[in-house]
């Protein structure tokens, strides 16, 4: 079974655009570069901003606001929220647990105490990411000496820090915008697309070779799957932007970790099939499932990258294929006394594991549809 290396004009297309061929690779100005260079710019904005706002208001430690801001802006608005947040809390925490100790005095256990009790209370409100920034906070406020009250030094903390922290995510929102949205749903594009590598790298170890570069697609996927996670906490913490729903994004999101499974197992049961001789009879309707399902992970790609899933794709039935595959192993049945009991269960296991994945490309791309449906 030899799968198909072709690509229509329209999956290239997609596939340079979504920054997985090599013809960039060259360029100073990549896609990253360019997104690193914006992010260092504004970032640099909102500190340069943040100092000159604090050093009007009078505030004794106004670099503390540029600190801030340099640590909560983010490459999109949502990561940046959820940073602010995460740093809000954890400096109200600090600075309360900082003046209340502070009146015990500046002894090293007093300030012990504080860390403890400053981390302690986060841990407890399930507030896990603002337990180090009390304790910075805490830090700060009881081993750094300046002149002022217990409460004076705690209150123009919290302005600096809500100082930065307004900066940075005016900045973000309001100057050349990055949105999680619209990262998660290029990064999701990206993600299938690799799925369907993935998908004909393991399919090349079934009755052949492995591929060579099927470690590579294994990270390439992981990483992947990683990063859109990351995207998708980011979304919740931001607007509403751009026809791309959250449910549908969750949907997509969920589904490429239950294809990755699958896709695992499929590796499995492909394994030690060198020469065996039983898949063979299943052609040529086993070569055109597989062609098909490499053809949906493409397809599903684009679906996700143009947010329209409601147009069936024109010469592609998995459901005609699962069927006709299942007809022919069950014709040529009589026949499976000729071959060792290993070559037919192994390729039972592939043709389960090659329903499941069908399965999936289906109803990922129906039920992401009616969510985005309903959602508009």
């Amino acid at each position: 079974m030899q799968l198909s290396q072709r690509k229509t004009w329209s999956q290239e297309a997609l596939a340079a655009k979504l920054h997985l061929t090599g013809a960039n690779e060259g360029r100073f100005f990549t896609f990253e570069k360019r997104a690193m260079l914006l992010l260092a710019l504004k970032t640099a904005m909102a500190a340069g901003i943040c100092y000159w706002l604090a050093r009007l208001a009078g505030l004794q430690d106004g670099y503390w606001g540029s600190i801030s801001a340099i640590i909560v802006l983010q490459s999109n608005v949502g990561s940046t929220v959820t940073a602010s947040r995460d740093r809000l809390i954890g400096t109200l925490i600090g600075a309360g647990f900082g003046a209340a100790f502070s009146l015990l005095g500046e002894g090293l256990w007093a300030y012990l105490l504080a860390v403890i009790t400053a981390m302690v209370t986060c841990s407890l409100l399930g507030l896990k990411n603002s337990s180090r920034l009390a304790a910075v906070t805490v830090t700060i406020l009881m081993l750094v000496h300046r002149t002022g009250s217990n409460w004076t030094l705690p209150l123009h903390r919290v302005l600096e820090v809500l100082l930065g922290i307004v900066v940075a995510l005016a900045i973000s929102a309001l100057v050349l915008p990055s949105r999680a949205r619209l990262r998660l749903r290029d990064g999701l594009a990206q993600e299938y697309l690799r799925l369907g590598a993935l998908f004909e790298a393991v399919m090349a170890g079934f009755r052949g070779k492995p591929s060579d570069q099927l470690e590579q697609f294994w990270k390439d996927v992981e990483a992947a799957i990683e990063a859109n996670g990351q995207l998708l906490d980011a979304a919740r913490n931001e607007p509403a932007s751009g026809p791309a729903s959250l449910e549908g994004l969750s949907l997509l999101h969920q589904t490429g970790r239950e294809l990755a499974d699958s896709l695992r197992a499929l590796e499995l049961a492909v394994d030690g099939s060198d020469s065996d001789g039983y898949a063979t009879h299943l052609e040529p309707e086993l070569g055109k499932l597989v062609n098909d399902i490499h053809r949906g992970f493409q397809y599903l790609a684009g679906c996700i990258h143009h947010w329209k899933f409601d147009v069936a794709p024109v010469d592609l039935s998995l459901e005609a294929d699962v069927a006709a595959l299942e007809a022919k192993m069950a014709a040529i049945r009589p026949t499976g006394l000729e071959f060792p009991q290993e070559e037919i269960l192994r390729a039972y296991a592939v043709q389960l594991h090659l329903k499941q994945l069908a399965r999936l490309l289906k109803s990922s791309r129906i039920e992401t549809s009616e969510a985005a449906s309903e959602a508009s």
